[in-house]
């Protein structure tokens, strides 16, 4: 409760005071992170190219609309002064003066001073300030002025310190610090009479306007000079100017006097009705000195402050309420009243009267909607809705949230969502006398009626819903979107044209069509207005659409929309979502932002001739039409017009001839990743319906580096390289294989030979073992021959002996003997079983020797067997049962059918068999 009640104070509080806010003109600021110099702006003027170039200290600040360049001195020196004369633009300094002229894109300076002993070394003049007089260019220091014919420089020293000098009516007035005003009379300085009043003053600005000469003292006010007689100026603004410090003054164009303060921002006095607004930092300046003042071809101006510049569109159609100390906070809704406006906001509800705004007492909390009703406004505030009428605020119902209110089209009510439910007005006169409908508790934000009993509701958050009531009110609600099986339909939108009732749903737009019970598709409306977030409607053939974040004035005439969009930068970020509400006043209309509201004074007139400039660069070089870019590079075309308020144009452009119309934001297209070959950029104006072409750039895209003439010949030249060192490498690999091969060959044929070799000795090793394995067959043959005839010798002489031993008897002993001998003889038996051992020992022998001569009988084989045992004669005799005689003849014999001559040696001859 206690807290409540300090919440309550702290509004009851800031109620009664009141503050000072305006209507403003908009205001662009632009500091130091902008344009990236320095904070004093001493001097500002368009020049012929319509760019806007500013003295910055170190800097000649130059702006087109699209970017910033800034430019030094070669001698470094801080710009004091400039002033545009053609193409030229002239620049004073420490000790140097000089012009620039803009040469492919950049700013080019030549001095004026350079070689010539123009300053005595003594002094340290600066230049101040830049005028034309007589057709000739006076750079003015504190000291005197020098005088630049084209040719020559003459310099002129003042007698007395000044502060500036004036061109009026055609003379050349000088202001001194202390003793007055004089005037430049044939290279003569003259005293004006009758000023003595300006003595002791510093003079910074002399203006004649409408036949009166002003005079704008530093600390004293303005004085007017009419009819030969000074007097101080007669207007109420000119006490506050005295402790503001006047530093800049200037009659401007629809009646209007400019006054730049040191303390307190600059002054725009309306000289046709006396009133003035004040803007500074208070409100929307970033600084309070104004240094300078300039203007541009839309006669709005430009201000050179101690810290930044500004741009204030003082002839621009539209005003800006701002609330800079936060207490108004964000506005929902606007309404205009007889004395002033009327703002509901997140804080209240404001009224603002006689430059005053203030807290309607007991309105504190959020207030959404402001609606006009014959003399009374209707407020729909988060604790009810309320009646603000002839200055007294009083509750006119405790139903929470008093959304908004539409008028239905069907009879004179009046329906009011809210919190929860409907609440219709059925008297316009007398808004107390309301009904609420009953079944219906749910939050509406959205109504619309065309119909009796038949209401359509959007929810806060989803869903359309028609609601069907009787004439008690009582009421059925059904959920269409849900009915039509539609997904999507968060934040539907009801907007009614022409008493059509249309539905924004999902980013499709739908009427209803009752027969079918159906929601369909509207083809006018989704073919217009596609990427809609948000549309008002302000009366039957005007309405406001935000579509794809920019916002759009539309006059329908037929089925035909025209199209005004308002510039982003009035808005831009100030646009509380879902909740843009217009109010119609007069001729202008009203909208809200959340830091104040906007007044737009809309009109459809014929759009001027639109002419732009294009600049284009490419890794920032200038790129002039139909040249070259690089491959894969960066190209950032400016697409400047020049116009920097209210009547700059809206461009789009076209790449390519493609069907796309995209709109061109702050002046510059970006193109990257394009491909290698011709391109056309088409820039277009739109006149609300109808693109118009204005110009086109053409340029072409260079092929990548890698695919230009000499890299292609350098991919010739390698590819050759390749395929030549991959031919010498082949051969290489070739003989190299060659050699491989011959080697492998050779190695081959010595491994071949080596085997044969080894073969060869194994072969000699197996025949030689063999021979021995033969030999000692033979000789184990031998021995078993005359191991058997030892035995049988030895066996026969013991018998000889025992009979020997035994016999005395001659012929007995004879008898005995004989048939001892005959009894130990080798019997058939035994020789076969020899024979037979022996013929299986050298069975390879005997069929060897049987395929080779196959005429040698067996005795013959016999005879070799024996031989090749390395048997004599006398020792196979007994064997074979013949002679030595027959043995020797049967050996001539075989040697005839062996083919032997009688040098060989014939048991050799069988060994090797």
């Amino acid at each position: 409760m206690k807290t409540k009640f300090l919440y309550i104070f702290f509004f009851f509080i800031f109620s009664l005071q009141l503050y000072a806010q305006e209507l403003l003109p908009f205001v662009e600021n632009y500091n130091k992170s902008n344009y990236q110099g320095d904070n004093q702006i001493w001097n500002v003027a368009q020049g012929n190219d319509k760019a806007m170039y500013f003295a910055n200290n170190y800097y000649l600040l130059r702006y087109d609309g699209v970017k910033w360049e800034k430019y030094t001195l070669p001698n470094k020196t801080i710009i004091r002064s400039i002033m545009v004369d053609g193409d030229r633009i002239y620049s004073g300094s420490y000790k140097e003066f000089g012009y620039w002229f803009r040469k492919n894109a950049t700013m080019h300076y030549v001095s004026i001073t350079k070689g010539k002993k123009v300053f005595d070394a003594n002094n340290n003049e600066e230049i101040w300030k830049i005028f034309k007089f007589n057709n000739k260019i006076y750079f003015q220091s504190f000291n005197g002025v020098f005088v630049f014919d084209g040719k020559l420089i003459k310099e002129k020293k003042f007698p007395f310190l000044i502060s500036y000098c004036f061109v009026v009516a055609d003379q050349l007035l000088i202001a001194s610090v202390d003793k007055g005003i004089f005037k430049w009379m044939d290279g003569k300085i003259e005293k004006v009479n009758g000023l003595s009043l300006l003595e002791k003053n510093v003079i910074h600005a002399i203006q004649k306007y409408q036949n009166k000469i002003y005079f704008f003292t530093k600390k004293n006010g303005v004085y007017v000079l009419e009819d030969s007689i000074l007097k101080p100026w007669n207007n109420g603004l000119n006490a506050i100017l005295k402790s503001a410090n006047i530093n800049i003054a200037q009659f401007i164009k629809n009646n209007k006097l400019i006054i730049g303060t040191a303390n307190n921002g600059v002054y725009i006095l309306n000289l046709n009705d006396g009133s003035y607004k004040n803007i500074n930092r208070n409100n929307v300046l970033m600084n309070n000195s104004i240094l300078s003042i300039g203007q541009d071809n839309e006669n709005d101006l430009w201000l050179g402050l101690d810290n930044g510049l500004a741009h204030i569109e003082v002839n621009s159609p539209i005003s800006i309420f701002y609330d800079s100390s936060g207490i108004l906070g964000s506005v929902y809704s606007v309404a205009s009243t007889p004395k002033g406006y009327l703002m509901a906001s997140n804080h209240g509800v404001f009224k603002y009267e006689g430059k005053q705004l203030s807290m309607i007492p007991n309105s504190q909390g959020q207030a959404w909607n402001i609606s006009k009703i014959n003399n009374q406004y209707l407020i729909g505030h988060n604790e009810g809705t309320f009646i603000f009428q002839n200055g007294q605020f009083s509750r006119l119902s405790d139903i929470d949230g008093g959304w908004n209110l539409s008028k239905s089209n069907n009879n004179n009510f009046y329906l009011q969502a809210t919190y929860s439910g409907v609440v219709i007005y059925e008297d316009a006169n007398d808004l107390r006398k309301s009904k609420v409908l009953e079944g219906i508790l749910k939050p509406l934000k959205y109504l619309a009626q065309n119909r009796r009993n038949e209401i359509w509701a959007a929810d806060n958050n989803r869903g359309l819903y028609r609601i069907l009531y009787n004439d008690d009110y009582k009421a059925k609600m059904d959920n269409v979107t849900q009915r039509c099986n539609i997904k999507n339909d968060f934040g539907v939108k009801i907007f009614e044209f022409r008493n059509e009732i249309l539905f924004l749903i999902d980013n499709s737009w739908y009427t209803y069509n009752s027969i079918a019970n159906r929601l369909e598709a509207n083809e006018l409306f989704n073919t217009n207005f596609k990427n809609v977030t948000d549309i008002v409607s302000i009366d039957e053939n005007h309405f406001m659409v935000l579509q794809d974040g920019l916002l759009y004035h539309i006059i329908a005439q037929g089925n035909t929309f025209i199209r005004n969009s308002i510039q982003e930068k009035y808005y831009k970020g100030k646009i509380i979502n879902d909740n843009l509400k217009v109010f119609k006043d007069g001729n202008n209309y009203l909208l809200n932002l959340d830091d104040g509201f906007i007044s737009l004074e809309l009109k459809n007139d014929n759009k001027n001739t639109v002419n732009v400039k294009i600049e284009a660069f490419n890794n920032n070089v200038l790129v002039e039409n139909n040249s070259k870019v690089k491959h894969n590079s960066e190209l950032k075309i400016n697409v400047i017009s020049g116009i920097y308020g209210a009547t700059k144009p809206d461009l789009f452009y076209k790449i390519n001839g493609n069907k796309e119309f995209i709109p061109i934001k702050e002046g510059l297209i970006l193109l990257n990743n394009l491909t290698s070959g011709s391109h056309d950029v088409t820039i277009y104006s739109n006149d609300g319906l109808h693109y118009n072409r204005i110009t086109n750039f053409q340029f072409i895209v260079a092929k990548a580096w890698y695919f230009s003439f000499w890299m292609i010949l350098v991919y010739f030249v390698v590819v050759g390289l390749f395929l030549y060192l991959y031919y010498k490498w082949n051969k290489i690999k070739y003989l190299q294989k060659l050699k491989l091969q011959e080697e492998e060959l050779k190695h081959q044929k010595e491994i071949l030979e080596m085997e044969l070799k080894a073969e060869n000795e194994l072969n000699s090793q197996e025949y030689e073992k063999h021979i021995l394995e033969l030999e000692l067959l033979t000789k184990s043959s031998e021995v078993a021959g005359k191991s058997l005839s030892i035995a049988k010798q030895s066996e026969m002489i013991e018998n000889i002996q025992n009979i020997l031993d035994t016999e005395s008897d001659f012929n007995k002993l004879k008898s005995e003997i004989k048939k001892a001998i005959k009894i130990n003889a080798v019997n058939k038996h035994e020789w076969e079983i020899f024979e037979t051992n022996l013929n299986q020992i050298n069975n390879e022998f005997i069929i060897s020797l049987s395929k080779k001569y196959p005429n040698l009988t067996p005795k013959d084989i016999k005879l070799c067997v024996y031989l090749k045992m390395n048997l004599s004669s006398k020792e196979i005799a007994p064997m074979m049962n013949i002679t030595f005689r027959g043995v020797e003849l049967h050996r001539y014999r075989l040697r005839k059918k062996l083919g032997l001559s009688q040098e060989e040696n014939l048991p050799k001859f069988l060994l090797s068999i």
